[in-house]
C-alpha cells in the first residue's frame, strides 16, 4: 500500500490552508530536492503501554504488528502509518505542549467528514479521551479537523481533507 501524505500550508498566519496530495516517491512528487521519502513511523513515549495500545486498537482500529517486551514497546498500524509506543520510565513527566520542545501533536487522516463525525461521537464516549474541540473547519478551507488527548495526555488530531 502506498503511503500518501497530505500537506497543509498556512498562508501568512491567516489560518488559510491549502491541502493537497503528495505521493510516496520522489517520482510521484517531483520534489527533486527532497532527500527523504516521507515518514516511516512515529514513536510515542507513553506512561502506560497497555492503555495506549488499547486506545489505538479499540478506538481507532489499529492492529498490533509487533512488540518488543524487553524494551518495552508495541508497534501498531492502520495499514498506512506505523506507530511505535514506548513505555516511559516510572514517574516520567508529561510534557506541556507550550513549554517543552518536541512533539506538539500527531495528525492522522480519516477517509472523509462522515468518518470524522463518527469518530468524534465514539471518542466523546470514551473515558480515556479528552476531546479538545469537535470537528470544525481548518482555517478558511473545506478541510475539517478535531483535536483530542489520548491516554498519557498525548494530543492527536484527526483530519478529513477535501475530497477531490
Amino acid at each position: 500500500m502506498s503511503i500518501r501524505l497530505y500537506l497543509s500550508v498556512a498562508a501568512s498566519g491567516l489560518g488559510s490552508f491549502l491541502p493537497g496530495p503528495v505521493g510516496s516517491t520522489k517520482q510521484e512528487n517531483d520534489m527533486s530536492n527532497a532527500k527523504t521519502l516521507g515518514i516511516h513511523h512515529a514513536g510515542l513515549t507513553v506512561p502506560n503501554l497497555d492503555h495506549a495500545e488499547t486506545f489505538f486498537v479499540e478506538a481507532l482500529g489499529f492492529e498490533v504488528v509487533g512488540e518488543k517486551p524487553d524494551y518495552p514497546a508495541v508497534f501498531v498500524s492502520d495499514g498506512t502509518v506505523m506507530l511505535t509506543l514506548w513505555q516511559a520510565e516510572p514517574n516520567a513527566l508529561i510534557a506541556d505542549r507550550k513549554k517543552h520542545i518536541g512533539l506538539h501533536h500527531l495528525a492522522l487522516r480519516v477517509a472523509d467528514t462522515d468518518a470524522l463525525k463518527v469518530l468524534h461521537s465514539e471518542l466523546r464516549q470514551r473515558h480515556d479521551v479528552d476531546v479538545e474541540f469537535e470537528p470544525e473547519s481548518l482555517g478558511s478551507g473545506q478541510t475539517r479537523h478535531m483535536m483530542f488527548s489520548i491516554p498519557g495526555n498525548i494530543r492527536l488530531e484527526l483530519i478529513a481533507p477535501v475530497q477531490a
